[in-house]
């Protein structure tokens, strides 16, 4: 199965090798977890990668559900789907986005950013729709925003995938090349999302996490199908602004929504305590401490937002600016002929 078209071979576990092969070299170790699944010695190995752990079944008025906690066996279960991730961006990579940038003919620089922006496309518009379809078909264990000890099977396996996902895109620099003054952009955002997703997961506060993180995805697919857009021809920049909107009512229901769960949902929630076992985490410091994460965190992309905003408004301003000089000066060259006539 091979992802890329090698135009050159080059040395078994070089450097150029390693970039230009990895997908097929993840494939291969992915088929080698499934065949372990065919042997009865390595099954119950192999279903550790592949199947979440940790399911307890208790009974409801609905009948027996099944529900999950969190363990260190979640790690086999992320570095599967950490494998599965990075065919799936080779795959988008391979058979849609190098076919678009062949007929747009991209510069280097525009190129790198159309393939980040068309892979966090994909990915944002997937996780939407996922995290949305969760929210109105689960019935979830608690029914308020507020902290849950278990949670469904669809709820966890969409945490793992998450942190797969965004555990891929550290490694995924060094496999796209990704210049060197691009690096420090991405790499926060993606820690970013890694801290907050963990924090989500390990603090039992996934229900008030899919909320915010649909709608951070939502905000963010306006962005880049605006980026998008903007690649392939610079006029249209109407789509930012639609963006600018869903950013700036993302931020405001994030922070209202924490203060309502966190700060005042768990303030007077009867389970009161620091408890390991039962994961619960309701103590006033780690309270304060979410709630600082993001207070801290939102202020931080607002601050880049508004220094977005106004660069791009001088910009504006300053291109309206030559703009007038060229035509006052078109329109004078011809009144100077008919002077110099007469």
């Amino acid at each position: 199965m091979a992802f890329r078209r090698r135009n050159k071979s080059y040395p078994f576990f070089s450097q150029e090798f390693l970039i230009q092969n990895h997908a097929d070299i993840v494939f291969s170790l992915v088929i080698f977890i499934l065949i372990g699944l065919m042997f009865e010695a390595t099954a119950k190995t192999a279903i550790l990668f592949i199947q979440p752990q940790y399911n307890v079944t208790t009974l409801s008025p609905e009948g027996e559900v099944t529900l999950y906690h969190y363990g260190w066996k979640d790690f086999a279960t992320i570095l599967f789907y950490f494998f599965i991730v990075i065919i799936l961006h080779a795959v988008v990579q391979e058979y849609l986005l190098d076919k678009v940038n062949r007929r747009l003919h991209l510069s280097k620089s525009k190129n790198t950013k159309f393939n980040e922006s068309g892979q966090l496309c994909v990915f944002h518009l997937v996780s939407s729709v996922w995290s949305f379809y969760i929210l109105i078909t689960v019935s979830a264990d608690c029914v308020a925003l507020t902290v849950c000890f278990c949670s469904r099977f669809q709820v966890k396996f969409f945490y793992l995938t998450q942190l797969a996902y965004w555990l891929h895109a550290l490694p995924e620099l060094y496999f796209q090349k990704v210049r060197k003054e691009e690096i420090p952009r991405q790499l926060q955002y993606i820690c970013l999302y890694l801290l907050h997703i963990s924090a989500a997961y390990l603090l039992n506060l996934s229900r008030v996490g899919l909320v915010l993180l649909f709608l951070q995805y939502l905000s963010e697919v306006f962005f880049h199908i605006a980026r998008l857009f903007y690649f392939t021809d610079e006029n249209h920049q109407k789509m930012f602004d639609l963006w600018a909107v869903s950013f700036v009512f993302t931020r405001m229901v994030t922070l209202t929504l924490m203060f309502l769960a966190v700060g005042f949902g768990l303030a007077r929630a009867e389970n009161q305590g620091l408890d390991w076992e039962m994961g619960n985490f309701n103590t006033v410091l780690i309270r304060m401490t979410v709630l600082l994460l993001v207070c801290l965190t939102q202020s931080w992309l607002l601050w880049k937002f508004i220094r977005f905003q106004l660069r791009r408004w001088r910009e504006f301003r300053h291109e309206q600016a030559v703009r007038k000089k060229a035509a006052t000066k078109q329109t004078l060259r011809p009144l100077k002929r008919d002077s110099r006539e007469c």
